[in-house]
């Protein structure tokens, strides 16, 4: 399916955040929001990859840029992206999902867990996790995890086997515990960059694209019956 690509300024308090949506050409039902880690932007060849994979299957895709190692500063911005889509006239989508890879799928968890409960027309409908950061290197110990606890919508995490940022068996205990519908899809042998020996990068892509894809169109055709 062939799709359009629009830049776009969001306002974001007194200044303009950069962003690209990709959008169908066709009437818009669900959208994507994805952003990057804690460096590059949205122009991340995994990114572009991913949204051009969901916008060629009829998925609205919206990409953005945020600076900074500043966690609080990243979710506000990530709040005013979703807030933009929202309240949008341009593009009306029934709901979206919040990804994000690394720091940017932490910004979007805590934006998951702060939806006012009086917010129910459900517009968002779940978070995509790309090499979540569950913990810094080596401190298994201080696990950030608590924002995870607090979602109600589904989530789906793919993150490498060998993640330094994401010990496996940690959070798969994270995911038994949390009260969110939930899936993992583990990257044989990927560390938290997605790089693994031996395999192309594009390769490993088109197997992440593959299982995201898969998990928002189970979540969206539910919603249809």
């Amino acid at each position: 399916m062939s799709h359009t690509e629009v830049k776009l300024k969001i306002p974001f308090g007194n200044k303009l955040l950069d962003a690209v949506c990709l959008v169908p050409n066709k009437s818009l039902t669900y959208g994507i929001i994805l952003t990057h880690g804690a460096s590059g932007d949205m122009n991340l060849p995994h990114l572009m990859s991913l949204a051009s994979h969901l916008a060629s299957h009829g998925f609205f895709s919206l990409r953005f840029t945020c600076k900074g190692l500043n966690i609080v500063h990243r979710i506000k911005a990530y709040k005013s992206v979703l807030n933009y889509l929202k309240t949008s006239g341009e593009y009306k989508l029934a709901g979206v999902f919040l990804g994000g890879r690394s720091m940017g799928s932490r910004a979007a968890a805590s934006v998951m867990c702060h939806i006012e409960p009086d917010d129910a027309d459900d517009f968002v409908r779940g978070l995509i996790c790309i090499s979540y950061p569950l913990h810094h290197p080596k401190q298994q110990h201080k696990l950030r995890d608590e924002d995870l606890f607090r979602i109600k919508d589904p989530v789906l995490f793919v993150s490498g086997s060998a993640d330094e940022m994401c010990e496996k068996n940690l959070l798969e205990k994270v995911a038994q515990k949390m009260q969110a519908p939930n899936k993992i899809h583990w990257i044989e042998k990927a560390s938290h960059s997605m790089a693994v020996k031996g395999r192309s990068t594009n390769d490993v892509f088109k197997e992440i694209n593959t299982q995201i894809l898969f998990w928002i169109q189970e979540i969206t055709e539910m919603d249809k019956k």
